[in-house]
């Protein structure tokens, strides 16, 4: 007999299965992503388990009181068809209530996402590559006396305050 399943918050080991899952489809999550959504919403990484074995995932992130960002919305290969995605997207969303709430939509999946109630509001694209030679000493580390430019920098951008995500 299958055990009824279980959702709560994921640990930070169990976020970093969520994010092999995700790498393993060919997502492309960033290599410091997880630290900084967790440190903006501890709360906000949400696992489904069945028998002890987590089945779907999902990140729903609060920012401030009033916005909130799903992501890595996933199940395991062997609990998908099963319902455990829906109850991992019911509970992201129960966590992100009376916030609006933003999900970067891959193609494949905008209906879906429709279908949910979300619209499209812009196209994101991806770019990637590498610096010339040379280029990588304009780079410089956000040390402490820079955090301030880079949050008052990303307020005219993002819908709300981030700044233990920027942190």
């Amino acid at each position: 007999m299958t055990a009824l399943p279980l959702v709560r918050p994921l640990t930070r080991g169990e976020v970093e299965t969520l994010m092999d899952w995700a790498r393993v489809e060919g997502w492309n999550p960033g290599l410091a992503d997880a630290s900084a959504f967790h440190a903006a919403d501890p709360e906000g990484f949400i696992g489904c388990f069945v028998n002890g074995a987590m089945a779907a995932g999902i990140s729903a992130v609060r920012y401030g009181s009033d916005f909130g960002f799903i992501g890595l919305y996933i199940a395991h290969p062997d609990f998908r068809g099963k319902g455990y995605g829906q109850t991992v997207w019911d509970a992201g969303m129960a966590h992100l209530e009376g916030r609006t709430i933003g999900l970067d939509g891959v193609p494949e999946q905008q209906a879906n996402y429709r279908s949910m109630g979300f619209e499209p509001v812009y196209e994101t694209f991806r770019w990637s590559g590498s610096f010339a030679a040379g280029a990588t000493n304009r780079v410089v580390d956000i040390t402490p006396d820079l955090i301030s430019v880079v949050v008052d920098y990303d307020r005219k951008f993002f819908p709300s305050q981030r700044d233990a995500f920027l942190a």
